[in-house]
């Protein structure tokens, strides 16, 4: 952990998208409090800007704004959920079929099959029949999102475990168990969570594009809800409505991401000192 924070104190860039990390998830932990309004609420419809409404209303008359901070909530939370549960199970996945040959054999020929299959293609074939909702979002981020990082872990095990360090904790008669948990586990955290954050950006972007398309969960707020309900408005482009309506939930979504691989830079460094020593050469 302490070489974790030195690697990312001594990146300007990984600072930067903390501290925009952090924004974000101020006004989605304080949404109830910072929001103007009731998103549900409705007023006039199609208000311009004004003190009450910085933003101004949507089609059927509900606050913007107060639908932009909302919408963060649902957006971080389905996507920090999802990666987190995802490389949970391919983090423990990852250790068995690195250790255990024969198990591993089996886990691999599963994950084989679920990386033969184009992803997004199938989470919109999905979606289009089953019920939306958020448990439904973060069931097809998990189910497709575990094999990536099994796959990752194991081939980090599969170095591991002939080091020397693994050698001597068997020579003193330490039990596999132990071996993994307590060695082998610590040495491939790093490597889950520089995949952590690219699964992140992943579900973010994947929960937006589903939302959009209209086959997220249409009564929740999130960013790709919003931009759905703009995309429909059929004067939406030929007035400059689309400057607060549009440009706002899109600008959340690029900034989050741009967050996300900004810290995600100084990760891949502090989880391979070899990537370091070659990015200090060249």
């Amino acid at each position: 952990m302490s070489r974790l924070l030195e690697a990312i104190r001594g990146q300007k860039l990984a600072l930067v998208g903390l501290a925009m990390l952090a924004l974000f998830g101020f006004l989605a932990a304080l949404a109830p409090s910072l929001s103007p309004h009731d998103p549900e609420e409705m007023y006039t419809p199609m208000l311009p800007p004004t003190q009450l409404h910085p933003l101004g209303t949507n089609d059927i008359g509900q606050d913007i704004f107060s639908e932009l901070l909302y919408g963060a909530r649902f957006s971080l939370l389905i996507g920090f959920l999802s990666a987190a549960t995802s490389m949970a199970i391919g983090l423990c996945l990852g250790l068995i079929s690195g250790y255990c040959d024969g198990l591993g054999f089996a886990i691999m020929r599963v994950v084989d099959v679920f990386l033969a299959i184009p992803r997004f293609p199938l989470i919109i074939l999905m979606a289009a029949f089953l019920r939306p909702g958020f448990r439904t979002l973060v069931f097809f981020f998990v189910l497709f999102g575990w094999p990536r990082a099994t796959r990752l872990v194991r081939s980090w095990i599969l170095t591991e475990r002939n080091r020397e360090y693994v050698d001597a904790a068997r020579m003193i008669g330490a039990s596999d168990l132990r071996i993994l948990s307590h060695h082998l586990l610590p040495s491939a955290i790093p490597i889950t969570l520089v995949r952590f954050i690219m699964e992140f950006q992943h579900v973010i972007l994947a929960e937006s594009g589903l939302s959009f398309l209209g086959m997220g969960d249409p009564t929740a707020k999130s960013w790709g809800t919003i931009l759905h309900y703009a995309f429909e408005y059929p004067t939406i482009f030929i007035s400059d409505v689309w400057v607060r309506w549009v440009v706002p939930p899109g600008a959340c979504i690029t900034l989050v991401v741009l967050a996300l691989t900004l810290v995600g830079f100084s990760l891949e460094e502090w989880a391979n000192p070899r990537l370091n020593r070659a990015w200090r050469r060249t």
